[in-house]
């Protein structure tokens, strides 16, 4: 059985009239901005997790996709912790879930941004 390809949930394509259309109005846009005195900036697509989090509340974290730092990350987990007995005895006794925040700050100092708020105040203060 072979498996259909689909696209991420929340994204999508866009065809080459859509793209023409979406640029018209963009390009328009722009003219507009640059002809009140507009200055463009661009920032990256991701930023560090440490600038990102906190930053909106617990909702906005939830939104954050974070990135695996490069190289051979598992050798700065502290699997011990949290592969310990206590953790898997009380994860199987209640309910209750394994906390891998930790886990994941080991593993992850970047993160892609949900909105344009955060790059761009960084971006003023820097």
């Amino acid at each position: 059985m072979s498996n259909k390809p689909n696209m991420p949930k929340g994204t999508r394509d866009f065809s080459p009239i859509e793209m023409a259309r979406r640029n018209y109005i963009f390009d328009t846009i722009k003219k507009v901005y640059k002809k009140y005195g507009f200055q463009q900036i661009e920032t990256p697509a991701m930023e560090n997790l440490s600038t990102l989090i906190g930053t909106g509340g617990d909702e906005s974290d939830k939104l954050i996709f974070k990135i695996l730092d490069s190289g051979n990350y598992t050798d700065k987990v502290n699997w011990g912790e949290i592969l310990s007995f206590e953790n898997i005895q009380a994860n199987f006794e209640s309910e209750v879930k394994i906390d891998t925040s930790e886990f994941t700050r080991e593993i992850s100092s970047k993160a892609l941004h949900y909105d344009l708020t955060v790059p761009f105040a960084r971006y003023v203060v820097m």
